[in-house]
């Protein structure tokens, strides 16, 4: 689950965990975002018992997107970390892995991609990997946003070439009339306005 900061994509996680929890489905959350400080549900795995964002800025003297670089660097280095602990699930668990929000992640840095291919078919885990990407809905109605949202997502699928389902978050933001039959138009497309 990714997207940029504040579209959220740990409210999200929370929701499939619940719906997966009452459907009675087993799942693991993983938490790939060594910043993060508050959950609904705690993660199973937690990238913060290997590193934290708040330790390496102290230490390293880094900034926060310097950091989460050093962070992700870390990690791909460390990769048993994620391997002793999702090599034991059975295939009847959904794994949810909680991203950061820092886009350059996903648009133009190698990192991702590496730790893609490690847990995906190609690498040992031999997970099949879904990316859902979440765009506040608000993105929607100023043309700039949207398309600035676009690109970061369409940069994201092809730097991590996996499948690949766009979500609009927050569609409770969008509070007037006008920006409603304005988002309607992506919600019910007319494929001939495609073409």
């Amino acid at each position: 689950v990714m997207g940029p900061a504040g579209a959220g994509k740990t409210t999200f996680c929370s929701s499939i965990i619940q719906h997966l929890q009452n459907t009675r489905r087993s799942c693991f959350y993983v938490n790939l975002d060594p910043a993060a400080e508050t959950f609904n549900y705690e993660p199973d795995l937690d990238i913060r018992e290997l590193i934290t964002l708040e330790d390496v800025m102290e230490e390293l003297g880094l900034g926060p997107n310097g950091g989460l670089i050093y962070c992700f660097e870390f990690l791909l280095q460390n990769l048993e970390f994620l391997s002793e602990a999702l090599d034991p699930l059975s295939e009847e668990y959904l794994i949810i892995f909680d991203m950061p929000g820092q886009i350059e992640l996903y648009t133009h840095i190698p990192l991702l991609p590496s730790l893609v291919q490690f847990l995906s078919r190609q690498g040992p885990l031999n997970i099949s990997l879904c990316a859902a990407y979440l765009l506040e809905s608000t993105f929607v109605v100023d043309k700039a946003k949207f398309f600035a949202g676009t690109l970061s997502a369409m940069s994201a699928m092809l730097m991590l070439e996996m499948p690949h389902v766009n979500i609009l978050s927050k569609m409770d933001q969008v509070k007037d009339m006008v920006s409603r039959k304005e988002l309607k138009q992506f919600t019910n497309v007319d494929v001939n306005n495609l073409l």
